[in-house]
């Protein structure tokens, strides 16, 4: 934990999530220790400047994966993204955090070349 807090860029913070998952690998850290590390890098990396993605084992990663998997057809339908809210409700996964994380797949994959299409999405009326 104390190594999270000194890294000073998103890179170094990669380096210790990399480590994290090198750990499990070899069994010497529970999935559940790791989950909850990975949170909190990606929190961390939030307070970071910069707009890097980092990669931990996280909630955010679990749905940034789902998200890059409908995304990948190029086109994001009003069904995906009501899929993607329950999954956000499920996970913690606030819209801000959300929208970011879509913004940061969409410019990756636009420099890519492909043509990105998100469908108008409001969020269902009454649910808590």
């Amino acid at each position: 934990m104390k190594k999270i807090r000194k890294a000073g860029s998103h890179y170094e913070l990669q380096e210790l999530a990399s480590n994290i998952q090198n750990e499990v690998d070899r069994r010497k850290l529970s999935f559940d220790e790791a989950l909850s590390l990975g949170n909190s890098i990606q929190s961390y990396a939030d307070r970071l400047p910069g707009n890097t993605i980092v990669y931990a084992i996280s909630n955010r990663d679990s749905y940034r994966g789902t998200l890059e998997l409908y995304l990948k057809d190029g086109y994001l339908s009003k069904t995906e993204q009501l899929l993607l809210w329950e999954e956000r409700r499920r996970l913690g996964i606030t819209d801000v955090e959300h929208n970011k994380m879509l913004i940061q797949l969409v410019e990756i994959l636009e420099k890519r070349g492909m043509k990105i299409v998100v469908s108008r999405f409001e969020e269902p009326v009454g649910v808590q």
